[in-house]
């Protein structure tokens, strides 16, 4: 991987920067990322106040790999810390990777294109599919576990969703951040439900979960075959976390795939199938839709990105 950081007066260097759009059919409707290509030379403190002066959801920084078997190295950070893994910074720290010329998707033993992430979370294989000009990429998430079940009548989730809350219930699990996830009676349950983070902060809290992801299937609602920008969608998914007040992320790839590995894992997901599509954000004015697969026991998720700005951050 080619590096092109140059000086500029009082210290500060260029450093090829991106503003993306990940899960996004269309530039607006997905998740905001910041990529600084060229991040040679920042340390762990530099890192962080540049994630933090973003202010965006995540920001990463694409470093050299440290392994042969590696494409690029990438750190993940949050405006207030790192993160070893999460879905939509790995997908689009890919598509800037690839934009800007520094990796080259490789034939893989399967047949496909891959590049492969280092992060935090180890080695992690990026699948290229479509159209090179713009193409839609998939992460291989990390395994999930299932730290406990709930069912329907469970207390707490009932206090937190009321009759909203379906009989199959929900559960804890973890695929590197802890996730509460609860199945909802169907699609309007979902969209129309206003969060209460306090009590969603009183379920996180005692796991050290991140937060609480509702969900609804599509596929017995009628969206599947039909037309329109809701086809071939196979639930519905809100993803809440307890922090700064209350914040509902508009497109998480990390939850979704702990979610697919939660409903594979258990069972749950004979009537999605092996592929499906997630519609998420529209509740906060975005509309985007990210791709689960299941193969081979493992979580792939993935989708299109928008590149919305292309320039130079000089730090």
């Amino acid at each position: 991987m080619v590096s092109a950081v140059a000086a500029i007066p009082g210290g500060r260097r260029a450093r090829r920067f991106m503003h993306l759009d990940v899960f996004a059919p269309r530039v607006g409707a997905g998740n905001p990322l910041a990529v600084v290509l060229d991040a040679d030379g920042l340390d762990d403190v530099a890192m962080q106040r540049i994630a933090a002066w973003t202010n965006v959801i995540e920001t990463t920084f694409v470093l050299p790999p440290t392994t042969p078997e590696a494409s690029y190295r990438v750190r993940i950070f949050t405006p207030s810390r790192e993160l070893a893994f999460a879905g939509h910074p790995s997908v689009g720290t890919a598509h800037a990777v690839l934009a800007a010329g520094r990796a080259c998707a490789r034939g893989a033993a399967d047949g496909t294109r891959q590049l492969v992430q280092e992060c935090g979370a180890g080695l992690l294989p990026v699948r290229v599919e479509g159209d090179v000009a713009a193409p839609s990429l998939f992460v291989q998430a990390p395994a999930t576990q299932v730290l406990g079940r709930r069912q329907g009548d469970d207390p707490a989730l009932r206090t937190l969703l009321g009759p909203r809350l379906s009989e199959a219930g929900g559960a804890l699990i973890d695929s590197g951040r802890r996730w509460w996830v609860a199945e909802l009676v169907d699609e309007a349950a979902v969209r129309g439900w206003t969060p209460d983070f306090g009590g969603i902060a009183a379920l996180a809290a005692p796991e050290q979960a991140t937060g609480l992801a509702v969900f609804a299937r599509c596929a017995r609602g009628g969206h599947r075959g039909k037309d329109g920008p809701d086809a071939d969608v196979g639930l519905v998914v809100r993803a809440l976390m307890p922090v700064a007040g209350g914040y509902e992320d508009p497109a998480s790839g990390a939850a979704n795939a702990a979610l697919a590995g939660y409903l594979h894992a258990t069972g749950q997901a004979s009537d999605l199938g092996e592929r499906y599509r997630v519609s998420q954000g529209r509740e906060v004015g975005r509309d985007a839709r990210l791709e689960l697969v299941h193969e081979a026991g493992r979580i792939w998720v993935g989708g299109r990105t928008q590149t919305v700005v292309d320039g130079t951050l000089h730090w």
